[in-house]
């Protein structure tokens, strides 16, 4: 059995570890006392890297399943409709709409961001008589959907949020006095 003995270390050099650990190996780093500092220092960036890197692959394999969640499940189509929400849809009546395209007679127009606003703002422009859920888009666009909400003589219009295939809801609205 051989051991390995390491030379005193240099005095401006940075102490080297032992190969083996024995007796003779330790006696001259106790003659020269290190600072407490200096070893614990060497030792905490390799295990800040090696931590860093675990973390990310945790963090990167964790987003490959939820894309692949996503992609497989239609997580992104629930994404796209938190950010792009219909901001109508829990109106009801004595809400106001803000202002809209001008529609005359029978014409319809597709309209993106139609919102809900206080009643006393200057952009209320439409007051919500009535609302009709679980609507197809023939019965949306039939003329009798909001007649009851309607009084004699009264300019209506009508709003819906359906889409194709689907029921939605209706909105039967009137100028804001």
């Amino acid at each position: 059995m051989s051991e390995q003995v390491a030379p005193p270390p240099a005095s401006d050099a940075a102490t080297p570890e032992p190969a083996v650990d024995t007796p003779q190996a330790a006696a001259p780093q106790q003659a020269e006392p290190q600072p407490a500092a200096e070893t614990p220092q060497a030792a905490e960036p390799k295990a800040e890297k090696s931590g860093a890197k675990k973390a990310l692959g945790i963090v990167g394999a964790i987003l490959a399943v939820v894309v692949i969640a996503g992609l497989k499940f239609g997580v992104a189509s629930a994404i796209g409709n938190y950010f792009n929400k219909d901001e109508t849809a829990a109106a009801k009546a004595g809400d106001c709409i803000a202002e809209l395209p001008e529609v005359t007679g029978t014409e319809q127009e597709t309209v993106d961001g139609a919102k809900v606003v206080e009643c006393t703002s200057t952009d209320a422009a439409y007051s919500v008589v009535g609302r009709v859920n679980d609507q197809n888009e023939a019965q949306a666009n039939a003329d009798t959907t909001c007649e009851q909400f309607f009084k004699e003589g009264e300019q209506g219009y009508i709003y819906s949020s359906i889409e194709p295939g689907k029921t939605g809801y209706v909105l039967c609205l009137t100028k804001k006095a």
